[in-house]
């Protein structure tokens, strides 16, 4: 897996993704003490605030930004993103007031919006080998885990001999570092540039356009709606199970969420011989049909286990959760480049990550408000539900009709998007 980092434009940009992922894991723990300091005990409602403000960037402006920063180059467009970050969380420790964090962290966002959508779409022109970005696509799966194991510690230690705003600094240097190792890298040349182009409208809704075409992408779209349900439950309820129910001291909270992040990092490690042996539907769906009984054994867990009973069975279930995610996000990828021309990559990564995050405006609030309004069991049993519904489109949308899952109806729309576009070229 790690030969792939001799091809050295990847390593540098893989180390930008590093640098830049550790600089926003410190963003998420100094915003949340920072919400704190500023709201006291109404700081859950402001980071639930920005948390639904980061989700409507990522939706909304995601797709509008990559139609209008498509005829750019690649490495202009990511250094001023990482720039735009930078300079944002240079103004947290100076905010005073909510509405100045609403403020900042839509424009962060905004910047993280552009920025990632390019960043995951350039990766294919860079490794061309199916095999080499199956590898990259296991290294991105380990480096947000890693991600989120590593950042809480770290930020442990330096709140030992430092203030929370300091921290902040930290994430600067990270976008910085990020822009300087992009800015040192030879990018590729992607997608058509010059002369006539399609209306704003036809560029923003192209990657949607597309998904909905494909019947694999339709998949995507239900794998998407089923993955969003156990991270949702692992990310907002796990702390007040540990806490409250299991009346456990909070280390052992990083205790659970990292058997959530190690059942991940085994399956993005195994990924590329299982993909080699199974192939990307029979991977992807198994990851999806363990989601729903693992979401319903939590569910059992939370009603019916005491806290002398429950620990163990929280931490087998997060393990098993954690696995069955990455067996669906690791290979998502994969689609995307089959699906996509040179011309249409980016529009394509940029639906994925605008669809993916609308999941979580439903998911995250589902495992927020019904916890808190009926008790973690409901919730549970609410997620559950919705990883049924998306589960069941995915095998729906996505049947064996070849050995590769191809859809010939969704191959020869594809094919005609591909003929209006060569119509375009010859036309200028």
């Amino acid at each position: 897996m790690f030969a792939v980092l001799r091809n050295g434009v990847y390593a540098r940009l893989f180390c930008a993704q590093i640098v830049a992922l550790a600089g926003t894991g410190l963003l998420t723990i100094a915003l949340g003490l920072l919400a704190y300091e500023i709201a006291g005990k109404n700081s859950g409602a402001v980071l639930g605030t920005a948390l639904t403000i980061k989700m409507l960037a990522y939706v909304g402006l995601a797709p509008v930004i990559t139609a209008l920063v498509a005829r750019l180059p690649k490495k202009p467009v990511l250094i001023a993103a990482d720039l735009v970050r930078a300079a944002m969380a240079l103004c947290l420790p100076f905010i005073t007031e909510t509405w100045q964090i609403y403020v900042v962290i839509f424009l962060l966002q905004s910047a993280s919006a552009t920025f990632t959508p390019a960043f995951q779409s350039l990766i294919p022109t860079i490794l061309k080998d199916p095999r080499d970005y199956t590898y990259a696509l296991s290294l991105s799966r380990l480096a947000y885990d890693m991600e989120a194991l590593v950042s809480p510690v770290a930020a442990a230690l330096l709140l030992a001999v430092m203030s929370y705003n300091k921290l902040f600094l930290g994430t600067v240097a990270g976008f910085l570092a990020s822009a300087i190792l992009v800015a040192m890298t030879a990018l590729p040349r992607s997608g058509p540039a010059g002369g006539p182009q399609p209306s704003l409208w036809h560029r923003t809704t192209l990657g949607t356009r597309i998904f909905w075409r494909d019947r694999r992408l339709r998949s995507l779209l239900a794998l998407n709606l089923a993955v969003s349900a156990p991270t949702a439950l692992v990310l907002v309820n796990t702390v007040v199970y540990v806490r409250d129910g299991l009346h456990r001291p909070g280390s052992d909270l990083a205790i659970a969420l990292a058997c959530f992040g190690a059942g991940s990092m085994a399956v993005a490690l195994a990924a590329p011989r299982l993909l080699d042996r199974f192939g990307d539907r029979a991977v992807m769906m198994t990851g999806a049909a363990l989601i729903p009984p693992a979401l319903g054994g939590a569910s059992a867990v939370i009603f019916l286990a005491s806290p002398d009973t429950g620990w163990w069975p929280l931490l087998a279930l997060w393990l098993l959760l954690g696995a069955a995610t990455s067996a669906v996000i690791t290979p998502s990828s994969r689609l995307l480049r089959e699906a996509a021309t040179e011309g249409t990559l980016a529009y394509v990564f940029t639906a994925q990550f605008s669809l993916s995050h609308a999941c979580y405006i439903l998911s995250y609030p589902l495992a927020g408000w019904i916890g808190a309004a009926a008790g973690l069991g409901w919730a549970a049993v609410a997620l559950t539900i919705l990883a049924i519904l998306g589960s069941a489109g995915a095998f729906l949308f996505w049947p064996r009709k070849t050995p590769s899952g191809a859809d010939p109806a969704a191959i020869k729309e594809q094919t005609v998007e591909q003929s209006a576009e060569q119509s375009v070229q010859r036309r200028r």
